[in-house]
Order: structure tokens, then C-alpha cells, then sequence
């Protein structure tokens, strides 16, 4: 670790707007802290020492009592911590809703690296590039343990959690290479997951995105994935096995055997990867669909994920929008 290392300051630096506003809300609240707690400290021990057992003072009650002060010293002190309440509570709401233009960035987190792919399939480990002034995503999930993401620099954290998807949004205003770390012990060699992000200007974002070096796109790499997974196999039109068909499958209702009817979302795929039996088609079908839970990388799941989104304009074989009965037909 070396003198200038981020660790070693006295605050971080602040790259966004939301980090100086959660910088100004901790320091004024450390202020508010210090003026309620301090004059009780002084007080406590200037009478501590003014009335000690055996000094000369008057220790009679003076019949004085005011039921105003009594309130006030509490209710304003009240109403003061309030206001720093709902201030907490408007940035804690802002940064669970990114705006909708937010560009969403996949990140994994596994013993012991930081893996990160752009939407256009650039892939990188324990870097992040990022352009400033472009509120950005960050759809975050473990490979194994609980990691967590820690951006000191934008002033957000959050838990990377096995078979959940977690998420924090950020837009930087100033350009720089900061510190990004694992806030969660996660086992040996969990002082060595850290690493780097660049906050650039758009342009020079663009052209690294050129530069960074001849990557599949992320839905082309899903399709390889798909192929190699055997899942074309079954599911693509004119297949012997009767697997439901993709095409408009992501979005769209899908009716289970329980009578319930759920949307096909990031996280309904998922699980239905994982756990086929988990929810079972509306139809009667018999269920032969294995589970690749532990047989599939979070990362090669994602891109799976990425390609059945698109599948309609993604490469599916001839034929495959002819499948039309993709969410209610069963195997």
C-alpha cells in the first residue's frame, strides 16, 4: 500500500453529485452530533467537579421548574435528527431508481475478482470503465459467496449475492481512476478483490470501447452459449422434443400449472434455468428439461439470459417466430 493510496485519506474524493450531497448530510449531521452531545459532556463534568462530595455549595433544590425547557430540549433536538431522516430516506429512494435512459452494465463478483461487461460485449476483470455525465447501472450478482461492490468514490455500495441480482446506479461528473473494493469478507485472499474505475468523457469512452479489443457482442455470445448448453436442441422450431419455443417468450405472461400467471423477467428465466420444476408449465406436459443449477456460471447465464431476450432480432433459425406457443406450451 503506498502513501497516496485511497485508504490511507483522510476523505475520498467525490465524483458525483450524490456523493458530495452524502458527504454534506454526514458532515452536517457529525456537526448537529457535536453540538447536542458535547455541551452534556461539559456540563457532566464541570458539575461533576463543582458539586464533588465535601467542595462548599448550596445543594438545596431551588423550586425552579419549567416544563417548556423540559419539552424543548427534547422535541428540538427530535425535529432537528428528523430532518436528517428524511434527508437520508430522498437519497437512499434516488439510488434505487435509476432514471430510465441508465445504461446497464453486468457485473459478477467470485472468489476473487470482479468480472464487468458492457452492453456492447466488452468484458473486463477487476477494471471499470465507465463515461461521465451517463446515469450508469450496475446489475450485480456472486458466483459463489457473498461479495459486496464498493465504489468510494460515488459513494455507493452493495451486496453481490449467489442466485439474486442486486443493483446500484451512479452518474459521475468528473473524470479520474479511483479504488473499487470487496466490503464483505469472502474468504482467503478477500484483501486482494479490488480494483480500478475510470470515469472518462463520452468521447474518449467511445473510443476505448473501439480500442478495448475485438469482443462478441453480449446476445452473439449468448447464442454460442445457447448452442453449446444443448438448449437449441430442444427449443428451437422443428425440434423433436416439444420444448417451448422463445420467440416473444421475454416480457410476455406465462400461465403455470398452479393457475398463477407470471411476467418472463430476468429473474423468472433465471430460475427457470436453474430450477425447471420450480414452476410448472400451464399445458399437462411432462417436465424433462434438467437443471443447470451448478453446471452454468452466473456470466454464461447472463448471456444466455441476453440472447432469449432477443431472440426475435437475434439470430434465431428460420422459422423460430412461427413458434408462437413459446410460454404455454410445456414439454
Amino acid at each position: 500500500m503506498t502513501p497516496d493510496h485511497a485508504a490511507l485519506q483522510l476523505w475520498p474524493a467525490a465524483v458525483s453529485a450524490n456523493a458530495v450531497e452524502t458527504d454534506v448530510l454526514i458532515l452536517a449531521f457529525t456537526v448537529l452530533t457535536l453540538l447536542l452531545t458535547v455541551p452534556v459532556f461539559l456540563a457532566i463534568t464541570y458539575f461533576a467537579l463543582r458539586y464533588r462530595e465535601g467542595s462548599q455549595a448550596d445543594r438545596q433544590p431551588s423550586g425552579i421548574r419549567s416544563n417548556l425547557i423540559e419539552i424543548s430540549w427534547m422535541l428540538i433536538p427530535f425535529l432537528l435528527t428528523l430532518v436528517f431522516f428524511v434527508w437520508g430516506a430522498r437519497l437512499f429512494v434516488l439510488s434505487k431508481n435509476p432514471p430510465p435512459d441508465a445504461m446497464t452494465i453486468e457485473a459478477v463478483g467470485r472468489q476473487w475478482m470482479w468480472k464487468f461487461q458492457h452492453p456492447t460485449g466488452q468484458a473486463e476483470i477487476n477494471d471499470l470503465h465507465v463515461p461521465i455525465g451517463q446515469p450508469i447501472r450496475l446489475r450485480i450478482i456472486s458466483q459463489d459467496v457473498i461479495h459486496a461492490l464498493y465504489l468510494p468514490a460515488v459513494r455507493m455500495q452493495v451486496a453481490a449475492l449467489p442466485d439474486r441480482y442486486t443493483e446500484l446506479w451512479f452518474k459521475a461528473d468528473k473524470t479520474g481512476t479511483y479504488h473499487l473494493y470487496c466490503s464483505e469478507y469472502c474468504g482467503t485472499d478477500h484483501s486482494v478483490m479490488e480494483g480500478k474505475i475510470t470515469f472518462m468523457n463520452p468521447g474518449d469512452y467511445q473510443d476505448w470501447l473501439t480500442h478495448a479489443g475485438a469482443q462478441q457482442g453480449k446476445v452473439a455470445a449468448g447464442r454460442v452459449l445457447y448452442e453449446a448448453y444443448g438448449c437449441a436442441g430442444c427449443h428451437e422450431p422443428g425440434s423433436a422434443v416439444k420444448a417451448p419455443g422463445l420467440a416473444g417468450l421475454y416480457g410476455s405472461e406465462v400461465r403455470l400449472a398452479d393457475g398463477r400467471t407470471v411476467v418472463a423477467d430476468d429473474a423468472w428465466l433465471r430460475e427457470k434455468i436453474l430450477n425447471p420444476n420450480g414452476d410448472r408449465l400451464a399445458g399437462g406436459g411432462k417436465q424433462v428439461m434438467p437443471s443447470f443449477a451448478g453446471r452454468i456460471p452466473a456470466d454464461d447465464l447472463g448471456r444466455v439470459i441476453d440472447f432469449i431476450k432477443a431472440y426475435d432480432t437475434a439470430g434465431a433459425r428460420a422459422g423460430a417466430s412461427g413458434a408462437g406457443e413459446s410460454a404455454e406450451a410445456t414439454r
